[in-house]
């Protein structure tokens, strides 16, 4: 055992991983941690424990037990204690099944033209507006707003409202509990009316098409179900994907003979995309698990009642698990990495957030094949206070 940390751990650097990590992997690989609420939990750093964990049915993010630990400095707990809505058990899984029907591969693939037009007018609006230009507020955080209000059928000039609602879902220290229950109020009772005006008026988008798939169930889509779809969607498809692309981007020109490789070999953008979601070292915070019943993780014994955090990024760098893993790699394959989850509470929108981020590197290097940072890469800052990891700004020229 070791002494109690405070956790997220402190990083050297925007693009590095916190020196903990290895340490506990070797030393330590369950470790107690104390969270930004005062609570203590324990911390998995190794690939095959996080994927055991992750891959056990009988565990879910959802922090609802009365000895859960909190995992926010708000009294509220964020999203892991509400589990995004009051829709839990039973209803959870429900809905995961329901979703999986309508967001499916093939609406995936029927948005990428989108995807890709809507990355090419922001690029050229950057390019408009001239170099020096901040790659986050031009393009990481627009696509994917975007791309959910088209997913959401919600007209693209409330994209703002959604950031807004975004960050408050996922504050681990940013807002406070009056803060996060306005804004959660706020967007509760806009998806609610979204879907009774759907109900009224179906379209092209994945709210209309989950009416249309409960209808035939049980002749109406829940208020909770809608919100929840919504809020996941946010929480998933907006905030981390938003994020993502200013880290991927940032990671690749860091060392500018990944990105030079790119432009003389577009065919390795797909493995390049797959490499910078098991090389960032900025994931966050990592998802938990309540322990509901006693359970062997590593050849240590989990009590029950404990709340246990899986560094994702941690295990992705696992050596045991990838040869050579503290270096980046674009060509490597197979990347079994684990930022998406996995088991049964895999990410569901994982498809769509590689979409998005193999569209977004495409258009770069068609378009801009010279750019580069217009800082060192070790100035850049993280963004502080939420669940999920990401860079404040993301300079480059070209």
């Amino acid at each position: 055992m070791t002494d109690i940390q405070d956790y997220p751990f402190p990083a050297p650097g925007a693009l590095e991983p916190p020196e903990e990590w290895a340490e506990l992997r070797g030393r330590c690989p369950v470790a107690p941690i104390r969270l930004a609420s005062g609570d203590e939990a324990l911390l998995l750093t190794r690939y095959s424990d996080v994927k055991d964990l992750l891959s056990d049915p009988r565990f879910t993010h959802h922090l609802v037990a009365d000895d859960a630990a909190n995992i926010t400095a708000n009294e509220g707990g964020g999203v892991f204690a509400s589990g995004g809505t009051t829709v839990r058990g039973d209803a959870h899984r429900d809905w995961r099944k329901l979703i999986g029907k309508a967001f499916t591969a093939k609406r995936v693939s029927a948005m990428q033209p989108g995807i890709e037009a809507a990355a090419h007018r922001l690029v050229d609006e950057m390019v408009e507006q001239g170099s020096p230009a901040d790659l986050v507020a031009a393009l990481g955080f627009p696509l994917p707003v975007w791309v959910i209000c088209e997913l959401l059928g919600v007209p693209d000039s409330d994209r703002d409202r959604f950031a807004h609602w975004s960050d408050t879902l996922l504050s681990l220290t940013k807002y406070t509990q009056e803060e996060i229950d306005a804004a959660q109020a706020d967007f509760a009772a806009y998806m609610r009316a979204h879907a009774a005006a759907k109900r009224a008026e179906p379209g092209d988008d994945l709210i209309s098409e989950l009416i249309t798939l409960v209808g035939a169930l049980d002749g109406r889509v829940t208020e909770e179900m809608t919100v929840m779809t919504a809020q996941g969607l946010l929480v998933a498809g907006h905030e981390t994907t938003a994020n993502m692309i200013g880290k991927m981007v940032a990671m690749l020109l860091a060392d500018r003979a990944r990105w030079e490789r790119l432009v003389a070999d577009p065919s390795l953008i797909r493995t390049a995309v797959e490499e910078c979601l098991r090389y960032d070292a900025n994931f966050g915070f990592g998802i938990p698990r309540y322990i509901s019943e006693e359970v062997e993780i590593g050849g240590t014994t989990l009590p029950k009642g404990a709340t246990v955090v899986c560094s994702l990024s941690s295990a992705n760098r696992d050596e045991s698990a990838f040869e050579d893993a503290a270096d980046m790699d674009l060509t490597r394959s197979p990347n079994p990495h684990l930022i998406f989850g996995a088991g049964p509470y895999a990410c569901l929108g994982q498809s769509l957030a590689r979409t998005e981020l193999q569209t977004v590197l495409k258009v770069l290097i068609d378009r801009l094949p010279t750019l580069e940072l217009a800082v060192p890469a070790d100035v850049l800052a993280r963004r502080e206070g939420l669940i999920v990891g990401g860079l404040e700004q993301v300079p480059v020229r070209w």
